[in-house]
């Protein structure tokens, strides 16, 4: 059997390409209407679930190590302690310190085909949308790369909405992934690596921040005693929110 050459092709694109940005890895829906299709994976489960820390400071998002590996975490350490103390203020800043869940599927963004497959990240309600979709005899494999499902990602701040909701419409019709079957090869052999795109940080290195935001954080106190300083959950969520777009570059 001869060389694939769409397959060296794109090897070789993902040496020269090396050092790309975050931002061209991810994928982030606008307002409005973008058509996107999900790309299948080896192990046969696109949609990958991560925990990430996002108000340590002023770090951006990075992995939990315990929620994800196993590992022992100071971070993990420091928020049971602050469950197991029941205060009101220790509650508080534990929920403010807890990892949060998120999702993330390869996919391709109809008329961005040219910037090859993107990783999409998305929350709970349509991961679960998602799954429903998947589940349901009627559309089979959604993401087969002959006779799979184009979605429809409607995305944007509904009148009266705090946050930006993201709504799913899967096609009437199935379609190919891609016109070629080497558009089709090279798609699927450039899949990121869903293992090396997020820094993991080591103990030691998750030490240091917690150590550095618990310094600021009495400053914080020091400086103004009469403003609450975990009670402001919008504030919380807007930083979360920026925290997220800086992981995503």
């Amino acid at each position: 059997m001869g060389i694939d050459l769409s397959k060296m092709k794109a090897k070789l694109d993902r040496l020269q390409s090396k050092g790309e940005r975050k931002s061209d890895v991810f994928w982030r829906p606008q307002d409005g209407e973008q058509t996107i299709r999900i790309v299948p994976t080896p192990d046969g489960d696109p949609f990958k679930e991560f925990w990430f820390h996002y108000e340590v400071g002023d770090n951006p998002g990075f992995l939990s190590p315990k929620k994800n590996f196993g590992e022992d975490d100071p971070l993990d350490s420091f928020i049971r302690q602050l469950w197991n103390d029941g205060s009101e203020e220790s509650v508080r800043m534990a929920k403010k310190l807890s990892a949060r869940q998120r999702f993330f599927s390869p996919v391709i963004v109809r008329g961005e085909e040219d910037k090859g497959v993107r990783l999409w990240g998305y929350g709970k309600m349509a991961y679960q949308e998602l799954l429903n979709l998947v589940l349901n005899p009627d559309y089979g494999d959604i993401t087969d790369p002959e006779e799979g499902t184009d979605l429809v990602i409607t995305y944007g701040k509904p009148p009266g909405a705090q946050f930006p909701q993201t709504n799913i419409t899967p096609r009437r019709k199935t379609s190919r992934m891609m016109k070629s079957d080497e558009d089709v090869a090279r798609s699927l052999d450039s899949i990121p690596d869903f293992t090396t795109v997020f820094d993991r940080k080591t103990p030691e290195q998750v030490q240091a921040m917690l150590d550095q935001f618990l310094l600021s954080e009495e400053d914080a106190e020091d400086a103004s005693t009469e403003t609450s300083k975990y009670s402001n959950s919008s504030s919380s969520d807007d930083k979360v929110t920026k925290a997220f777009a800086e992981l995503l570059g």
